[in-house]
Formats: structure tokens, sequence, C-alpha cells
């Protein structure tokens, strides 16, 4: 089976933490987001996946190159965006039956299995995967009829617009057919272009309300939240740690003085050292080869991949960028820091 994944965002509400690095590839436990796209999709069966880049389009086909996951994939350098409808156009060769298309920024773990059977029972020629989730403004609204078949759809309304809580994740399944309504060449989004076309044709489309997680890790408080919500287990993902008790995620390759404490729920990756004294609090993302000094406190912050924390400093609700010197006795709290190789 084909997917198609969407990469190409520049990630701005993100910033600073998309200065260096796209979208798709913010960190989460130790490996980027797209990772865990990738993996879901290999569960479900789909052995072949295009991927469309655009922005830092090289920090993607890097850290893939060497495709350890067992997928053939294929990846689309947008030197000009397209649009979500308009990137899978480019790429129409490469699919020949149902296939499914995801977001690479988002964080679930979505039976696919479940979704492609609704899709293929109602017979429809798209088929938006709907999530009922809170904050209802910022992303697509789909009405839908008591069988699941949309009926009107508004992307991202405002608060006058809202009238549903089912929202679009970003994830669809389509027959090719589909292409047959998308032009060449030109930039065509699946909300605002494509779904009204389809509803404009009669052409059957339907709704699948999923009931696994889903969120979008678009903004710096829905990135916090994804994290946070797998150290709470709410979400089903493989994580390269040991689970031990108050859902504390400790690599086997991690030096901890045994001075140390450390309260769950929170995460420590390969290769850290933390030394005597220091305290990581719950909600602690420690990532790969980061050192923390003597009698720091770390608490409900995230700390990417080699960055090093001098003694005696507290760090509170603070995101951290990669190579990082946070120097001694500095205290920081509701911070950002992701300048390279900066001392602070």
């Amino acid at each position: 089976m084909k997917a198609f994944v969407l990469a190409a965002g520049i990630g701005t509400r993100l910033k600073p933490l998309t200065t260096d690095i796209p979208k798709p590839m913010v960190p989460i436990l130790g490996r980027p987001a797209l990772y865990y796209t990738f993996a879901n999709l290999l569960k479900y069966g789909f052995d072949s996946v295009c991927v469309n880049t655009h922005y830092r389009s090289e920090v993607i086909t890097d850290y893939f190159k060497d495709n350890k996951f067992g997928i053939n994939l294929k990846f689309s350098c947008e030197h000009k965006l397209l649009g979500t409808a308009g990137a899978i156009k480019k790429n129409e060769s490469f699919f020949d039956d149902t296939f499914v298309v995801m977001s690479g920024d988002g964080l679930t773990d979505i039976n696919l299995k479940k979704a492609l059977e609704f899709h293929k029972q109602k017979k429809s020629i798209a088929t938006v995967v709907l999530k009922r989730i809170k904050l209802r403004f910022e992303y697509g609204i789909a009405i839908t009829d008591r069988t699941g078949q949309i009926n009107s759809f508004v992307e991202k309304p405002l608060w006058g617009d809202v009238f549903n809580d089912e929202v679009n994740t970003g994830i669809y399944i389509f027959e090719p057919k589909i292409f047959d309504f998308i032009p060449k060449d030109k930039f065509f989004d699946f909300g605002k272009d494509l779904f009204p076309l389809l509803m404009q044709k009669k052409e059957k489309m339907y709704g699948y309300l999923m009931d696994e997680y889903w969120t979008d890790i678009g903004n710096i408080s829905e990135y916090k939240k994804g994290l946070f919500d797998i150290l709470d287990d709410k979400v089903k993902i493989d994580l390269n740690a040991v689970k031990s008790s108050s859902n504390k995620y400790i690599s086997s390759s991690a030096k901890i003085d045994k001075t140390v404490k450390i309260q769950g729920p929170c995460y420590i990756g390969d290769n850290v050292v933390i030394k005597g004294g220091a305290k990581i609090k719950p909600y602690s993302v420690v990532s790969k080869n980061v050192i923390i000094d003597k009698n720091s406190v770390i608490e409900k912050s995230i700390l990417w991949e080699n960055t090093k924390i001098g003694k005696r400093v507290k760090l509170r609700n603070t995101i951290v960028g990669s190579n990082i010197l946070v120097t001694n006795q500095i205290t920081l709290f509701d911070s950002i820091l992701m300048e390279e190789k900066t001392s602070f």
C-alpha cells in the first residue's frame, strides 16, 4: 500500500523552534515527529511512501537517507509550493490504488486499518479523518450527516463560523479518481479548493470520526501538549527508553548519579549524563547527549540534544535547543533558547 506524507510546511507558528529545521523534524522524545508518522504507516502495511519537502528539505532527506524503516521512500522537493492537493497531483504517477495522505507534523496513533475499512464500505472518493476536540477554530470544520457524508466544509473558520466540534486532522484517504479534479502545476489546496469542488460535483466524500489520539504540533502550546500527553500514556508510540514507575522513561545508556532525584512522568534519552544533586521534576524531557551538571533543577522543561546545563541552573517551563550551553547559576522561567552554540 502507498501513502503520501505532507512535510513541506515552514512552521511559522512554531518559531523559533523551526528557525533551522522544518516543522516535521521537531524532536518528539528522541526522534523527529516525522519518524512517528512513518512508524504508524509501516504498522498498518504501507510499504511505499512519497514525501513532499520544501523548507530545509535537506534536513529531512539527510536524516532518513539510510531508510531503516523498511519503507520505500520517495522525496518530492517543491521549490515552489503547490498546496496540499497540488503536491499529490505532482506525484500522480506514484499512485495506482487507494492511498492515504498524512501530515508529517501531526502526532497520532490512529488505527489506519479501521479508517480504510470505513472508506471502502462507503465507496467514497475521498474520506476526511475527523477528531472531536475543544479548540475548534484553528482547524477545518466538516459537517456530516448521520451516515458520515460531508455536506459542508469550512477551512480554519472564524469564531462566527464554528458550528461543530469535529475537526479535520489532515489525514485523508483517496481513490486515484481524485486526480481528475486537481489541476496540474497549479497551487491547489484540499480544504479551500478540492473539497468544495467535490461537493459541487456531488462526489461522495465522507468524514471518518477517529477515537484514537491526535494532536497538531503546529504551535508551541500544542508541541508541549503532545510531549506531555506521551508521558501521560495518552498516545501509543514506541519510545527508545525503559519505562519504570511513575512513567519515568529512562534510556539504558543514561549515566545518572545515585544522588539525583527523578520524578515522573519524564523522559531521559540516550547517553544523557546527570551529575550529583540534580533534580529532574515532572514533565521534563531530556534528549540524547545532554549533560546536566551538579545541583541543577529541571522542571516541566524540554532539552534538545547535545545541550549542556551548568551547575545550580534552574529551568522551569523552558525549551532549550540543540548544542546550547547554559552556564552556571542561571534561572529561567517560561523561556525558549534556540540560538546555536550561544552561552547564557
